[in-house]
């Protein structure tokens, strides 16, 4: 019940209420909850304070907005801890999700000066482009640009790169894994990846750029990801 005397804000008293009902299940996920008109009714509040209470859960994650449709709670998102090298598969799968891919392009490029700088390569030296959408539980996840040195694996085709690289890795050729290195930055979603990720076109994501490397310290990998910032967070524990 909201309390009109108190020295919390309405807005922030409904906002707990939302989030209390969505924890509680009373929404359940991909459902839509009541419209602006029917909480301020029940509330007995303005529109314009209920829309600031939702304003904050979308922008929190724990609601999202279809154009004309209405506000539906959000699946919760997915936490990736800072620490530990493991690939997209192997995330999924330890936390009970299936993963998939969709390869949208594979083929051999001579990659940007940056690329192969990164990637210790020669000049027109090439390596395997490979686009990819990665799901969990058939729902996008990520769309993962992905350079690896040709002269390191020369018989990689399409087929091989659908599951996890690492594994392919390890198992196959018998290689260790050692470390890498990997950035991170927000921004608004490209134009040519809205669709494939099923957000809206001023969406935002998390772009990573993650290099990896073998036990020798070759490098054996460059991903740039772009992830849906409503379904993946990022975690990091610190110590001093």
């Amino acid at each position: 019940m909201l309390d009109k005397n108190s020295h919390i804000p309405i807005y922030i008293q409904i906002e707990e209420i939302l989030k209390q009902r969505i924890y509680l299940e009373e929404y359940g996920i991909d459902e839509s909850i009541p419209s602006e008109r029917e909480l301020s009714i029940q509330f007995g509040v303005s529109r314009m304070t209920v829309r600031q209470a939702i304003n904050t859960l979308v922008n929190s994650g724990l609601l999202y907005r279809e154009k004309g449709r209405g506000t539906y709670v959000a699946n919760p998102k997915l936490e990736q801890p800072l620490m530990g090298l493991t690939s997209f598969t192997e995330d999924m799968r330890a936390r009970g999700m299936e993963p998939s891919s969709k390869i949208l392009r594979f083929e051999k490029i001579v990659p940007p000066f940056d690329i192969a700088s990164d990637l210790l390569l020669e000049k027109d030296e090439e390596v395997f482009f490979v686009v990819r959408i990665r799901n969990a539980n058939d729902k996008p996840m990520a769309i993962e640009r992905t350079y690896i040195p040709v002269k390191l694996y020369p018989e990689l085709d399409e087929k091989k790169i659908m599951g996890s690289l690492y594994a392919l890795i390890e198992a196959k050729f018998h290689q260790k894994i050692g470390n890498a290195i990997q950035q991170m930055e927000a921004a608004i979603v490209a134009k040519d990846d809205c669709r494939y990720l099923q957000i809206s076109p001023t969406a935002p994501v998390l772009i990573i750029k993650r290099i990896s490397y073998l036990s020798d310290g070759i490098p054996f990998e460059l991903v740039r990801s772009t992830y849906r910032a409503d379904r993946y967070k990022f975690i990091s524990e610190i110590k001093r």
